[in-house]
């Protein structure tokens, strides 16, 4: 017995040690911060983290892979709670919520799929490609519905998703699910920067608008009588809606899907319609803005490019003040279109609804005297963005005589031909002077700056030596001992204080990056560029708050100018002076606002060091998408004409604008079009049944 009881006591001494000798060699360290996280979080495991349960999203956020807030299934008290633990602060956060974009179910297409018992969409696009009648269309199988962790989506009775927003938490499940793309997260943000690609179910129309407004969706609220809800839409895109109801080209129109059987939807009037039933209750509406970041953006200029710029940011959440030289903002809409046509009063409702939105604007500032970009930035905005106008701006208001100077050495061609020497104008451009462009005009324009003083002149062209000049032309400028630099785009200025130091080129072939020294720039075009300035040095910084000494010596600013950048299309082009610029004045107000809309998203993104650059595979004219060249079963409607007054008079617009009665009547020809489905008029026996679509 005794020696049984020594047997087991030696074993139990044995065991235990190598018990203590294991638990010092597998021993696994365990983050007290992730212990902590872990047990606030709710343990639910639902995945909308992103994450494989509770525990892995503990340690992502102690890693910084997740945020302090990514728990979609706890509130605000958990989240300040592990903010608290990792010793950080929480903001205020952009609600998103999960969006379909597909209008059509499958079994409103034309050709009906068998899936041979399939019920996952994420097996049948795999195996057949999901291919319909529509490419990226929804394939109906309600993937997404079993995916939901928070049961905010159903099939609804058209066979499409439905998004419950009361129950969304944007955690994006649906998104990871969805193989085709047609369920995405979404915010006014993100409607604001994006633009639109080859994988979109974009509308005929909505493509040809430069803005991109979606058309289709305001055209339905109106069609319902939700006028407040589809003035919102138009908003979202486009801060002049009153103006441009009245003075856009439609270019929307003339792709309008209905004009494969009779004439096109009266897209501009009806959106003239919405907005008249706003201006004369006198009810304002504004869209949603994302929260504030604390960031100040100015704009130099008060066109519609440049208040299109400050309203976009500041419903990204930036502060925007807006500098212009006249004594009345608008640009060209003050002085290019007659009163019948387009009265001052209606821009003015405008421009006050931009400002009620936040954007403040300052007057009879005019650019490089009154207002420098350098002393913007010094006075603690966070980027300065140049949209001046063109020339033909200019002329409008008078102001030809003298020479522009937007920003720091920066002059235009046309202003260096036209200065009258004999009187002793000159433009003060010291030794290094780079002209960007080419032309005939160049000997001339290289004589005077020589005149003035320059003794190193650069010519950077974009294109290649055979191309670029005439032989009198090349002749001309190597005989005044002018480099030329070929098939280069200027892609950057830098500065310091009130002085041009440098620019930027960068080979259009090969990507290479070079810098000139540089005192002034001359550019051959009527206008500025469209450029985006910040402090070099402030944005490499991290956000820790600086205390400023009183009695510190005044530090050197040193400042960068980027393009915003361009407009989507099938050549993505780099540098001043591109295909895709703007040399003199934008086509249409309707464009101009897409030029401030651009620039706002390029401020956004330069200030978040995000890329600023267009999507691959944007929508272009020339994109080969998915379409249709005739309609089946669509019953002819004729189109609604606005009523005009019998003859024109001062002070009184032409077209009276639509009834109620009338718009509504218009709105129902709109077929609610997408890639390759449109609504459809089907008749049984002569009797119009109820349209195919929902």
């Amino acid at each position: 017995m005794f020696e049984s009881v020594i047997l087991m006591g030696g074993l139990g001494l044995v065991i235990g040690s190598a018990l203590a000798l294991a638990s010092k060699v597998f021993y696994v360290y365990v983050d007290p911060k992730v212990e902590a996280i872990d047990e606030i979080l709710p343990g639910a495991n639902c995945g909308g983290c992103g994450f494989p349960g509770c525990s892995p999203n503990a340690e992502a956020i102690v890693e910084g892979k997740s945020g302090v807030d990514s728990c979609v299934a706890a509130g605000e008290d958990v989240a300040m709670a592990i903010a608290g633990i990792m010793g950080v602060s929480i903001s205020e956060k952009e609600p998103e919520i999960a969006a379909v974009d597909c209008h059509y179910s499958k079994d409103k297409t034309d050709i009906k799929y068998d899936y041979k018992g399939i019920t996952d969409c994420r097996a049948a696009n795999q195996l057949f490609g999901g291919m319909k009648h529509c490419k990226i269309g929804c394939l109906g199988l309600g993937t997404c519905v079993e995916a939901c962790p928070f049961d905010a989506i159903e099939i609804g009775p058209d066979g499409l998703p439905k998004v419950d927003e009361e129950k969304c938490t944007a955690c994006g499940t649906c998104v990871r699910a969805c193989p085709k793309n047609i369920i995405n997260l979404t915010s006014a943000s993100k409607r604001i920067l994006v633009e639109y690609t080859e994988d979109n179910c974009v509308t005929p129309c909505q493509r040809a608008c430069p803005a991109g407004i979606d058309i289709r969706e305001y055209i339905r609220l109106a069609r319902v009588g939700d006028y407040e809800g589809s003035l919102k839409k138009i908003l979202e895109r486009n801060p002049f809606p009153t103006v441009i109801s009245r003075i856009c080209p439609a270019f929307c129109e003339f792709e309008c899907r209905r004009t494969l059987v009779d004439d096109p939807v009266a897209i501009n009037n009806l959106k003239r319609f919405v907005c008249d039933s706003h201006v004369k209750k006198k009810k304002r509406v504004q869209p949603y803005k994302a929260p504030a970041s604390g960031k100040r953006i100015a704009v130099i200029g008060g066109g519609v490019e440049g208040l299109s710029a400050a309203y976009f940011c500041i419903r990204l959440g930036h502060d925007a003040t807006v500098f212009d030289a006249n004594a009345n903002p608008g640009g060209l809409l003050r002085y290019a279109f007659p009163s019948y046509r387009l009265p001052q009063k209606l821009v003015d409702w405008d421009i006050n609804g931009i400002q009620e939105a936040g954007v403040s604007i300052k007057t009879g500032l005019k650019a490089g005297h009154e207002v420098t970009v350098p002393g913007l930035l010094k006075d603690g905005y966070n980027a300065v963005f140049t949209a001046t106008g063109g020339w033909d701006s200019r002329v409008t208001r008078g102001a030809v005589k003298g020479v522009s100077n937007v920003f720091p050495g920066g002059y235009l061609l046309i202003d260096l031909l036209r200065l009258d020497v004999e009187k002793g104008r000159r433009i003060p451009c010291n030794r290094n002077v780079v002209i960007a462009g080419r032309g005939k005009n160049l000997p001339e324009a290289v004589s005077r700056l020589k005149g003035f003083g320059a003794e190193n002149i650069v010519v950077v062209t974009r294109k290649e030596e055979e191309t670029a000049f005439d032989d009198a032309t090349a002749d001309s400028l190597y005989g005044e001992d002018v480099a030329v630099i070929y098939y280069s785009g200027i892609t950057g200025l830098f500065g310091e204080d009130g002085s041009l130091k440098a620019v930027e080129y960068t080979n259009l072939e090969s990507g290479e990056v070079n810098t000139l020294k540089a005192d002034s720039i001359v550019i051959a075009s009527g206008r500025f560029p469209e450029l985006v300035f910040f402090d070099s040095e402030a944005l490499e910084e991290d956000a820790e708050e600086v205390i400023e000494d009183p009695e510190a010596e005044t530090t050197v600013l040193k400042w960068e100018g980027r393009e915003i950048y361009k407009a989507p299309a099938d050549r993505n082009e780099i540098g001043f002076l591109s295909y895709e610029d703007m040399l003199s004045g934008y086509s249409a107000a309707i464009t101009a606002i897409n030029g401030g809309r651009r620039a706002a998203a390029s401020i956004h993104k330069f200030m978040y060091g995000m890329p600023v650059t267009a999507p691959e595979r944007p929508v272009t004219k020339q994109s080969l998408l998915q379409n249709v060249g005739e309609l089946d079963k669509v019953k002819k409607v004729p189109r609604t004409i606005m009523p005009t007054l019998k003859k024109v008079e001062d002070n009184k617009e032409y077209y009276r604008g639509y009834s109620e009665e009338s718009a509504i009547k218009e709105a129902e020809r709109c077929l609610r079009c997408g890639l390759v489905c449109y609504e459809r008029t089907m008749t049984v026996d002569g009797e119009e049944n109820e349209p195919a679509s929902v």
